[in-house]
């Protein structure tokens, strides 16, 4: 049993084995060795512990009988010092009351002399570290998560205080203007009408396969608006997190992800109806998945053949409770560009507000085609106030095909 370790660990993981008997231990030394990991011995509880407190080894394999410290003991001083430092008792005694009383101490596993079968030993170790790395991998993104709802909160404050202030929270909150991920580029601008916007959008990498992206358009302007828009990307935050760290697949999901949105967001009773468009990016595929809760007018998919607006449609979020999504699939290839737009761009194509969206075709679109070109053709500088906000993003695949 090899260990995977670019795929696995950072870097190779370091196991104690603590046993009085040294065939027991040597066989342990060299399987363990033969599969990759560093293995550090000890041949009495006093010595593993002198051991365990000075290399901190990533587990601990120890006996249960042994002179000076036994087993139990060493346990308990491991859990107490160390609790993320997974410990596997081994012993020939075969007693249950020593497993029960191990695993209540903190055991992670137990077993049982002779290992006739080395290959359960190598399941064994495998299982705890992986379950250990899950725990550190948690607790990190746990930390992130709690910088990152800090920092909402803090500007959710900074919103309720000053309207200056909450316009300059939804800026630090919208993702660079222009950015590469997974090999796709995503490119946006948002005009506000006033100081504070109903428009906001956002793009993260899911993982190095998959990469999510939405635009929002909340009802009406102004502080209650951007309540919103912030809660929006809160919520994104706990899919992204249970992907990352249990592989629950809701994330990749736009429908499922519509649903989810559209419950909490009635549940807040916030008084207001957001159209979304969410779309999840399969590099692996080149296909686009997505939803779309009443987005308007709907995205634009540009390909060396064709521009065309993404057909479906579906209901606003924060309507109905019974409301319905359904996620939908087309290619992604080299060449091929999504762009997106608030309703705002409508005005600013014909101001009397007789624009349709069909006229989202009339417009200069191709491959290359950058925000900025987009805005001069719309006869809008960014430094204007539209009458009502105006958003564009763009993705597009990075690669070309040859």
């Amino acid at each position: 049993m090899q260990i995977d370790q670019n795929n696995f660990f950072s870097e190779t993981p370091t196991i104690l084995t603590i046993d009085d008997d040294p065939l027991v231990r040597q066989s342990i030394l060299m399987y363990l060795e033969d599969c990759g990991y560093q293995v550090l011995e000890a041949e009495n509880g006093r010595e593993g512990l002198a051991v365990y407190r000075d290399q901190k080894p990533n587990l601990i394999l120890c006996d249960l009988r042994m002179p000076e410290i036994n087993g139990m003991e060493l346990l308990e001083i491991v859990t107490k010092e160390s609790p993320d430092t997974p410990v596997i008792m081994i012993s020939g005694a075969g007693m249950i009351n020593d497993v029960v009383e191990s695993l209540r101490l903190g055991a992670l596993d137990y077993l049982v002399k002779p290992i006739s079968d080395l290959e359960v030993l190598g399941h064994a170790v495998k299982q705890a570290l992986t379950k250990q790395q899950l725990e550190q991998e948690n607790q990190l993104l746990n930390s992130e998560l709690d910088k990152a709802n800090k920092e909402l909160q803090s500007n959710l404050n900074d919103l309720k205080e000053d309207k200056h202030a909450g316009r300059r929270a939804q800026v630090q909150l919208l993702p660079p203007p222009e950015s590469e991920i997974n090999g796709y580029q995503f490119l946006h601008t948002v005009i506000p009408s006033s100081d504070i916007s109903g428009d906001f959008l956002d793009y993260f990498e899911i993982d190095d396969r998959f990469t999510g992206f939405y635009i929002a358009d909340v009802s009406d302007h102004g502080t209650s608006s951007a309540f919103v828009t912030m809660m929006i990307k809160s919520l994104f935050n706990q899919p992204i997190r249970n992907y990352r760290v249990s592989q629950q697949p809701d994330i990749l999901n736009p429908a499922t992800i519509m649903s989810y949105l559209n419950k909490e967001i009635l549940a807040a009773n916030l008084g207001k109806q957001i159209t979304l468009f969410y779309g999840v990016i399969d590099a692996e595929k080149q296909s686009l998945s997505y939803a779309i809760a009443g987005q308007f007018p709907r995205p634009v998919l540009i390909t060396p053949s064709v521009k065309r607006v993404l057909p479906e449609r579906g209901f606003p979020l924060g309507m109905f409770d019974w409301a319905t999504f359904e996620s939908f699939t087309v290619e992604f290839k080299p060449s091929h560009t999504l762009a997106m737009f608030s309703d705002g761009i409508l005005s600013c194509i014909t101001p009397d507000d007789t624009a349709d969206e069909s006229q989202i075709l009339t417009l200069k679109m191709d491959e290359h085609t950058q925000v900025s070109d987009l805005v001069k053709q719309i006869n809008l500088r960014q430094n204007s106030k539209p009458s009502d906000d105006v958003s564009v993003f763009i993705v597009r695949h990075l690669t070309r095909q040859t």
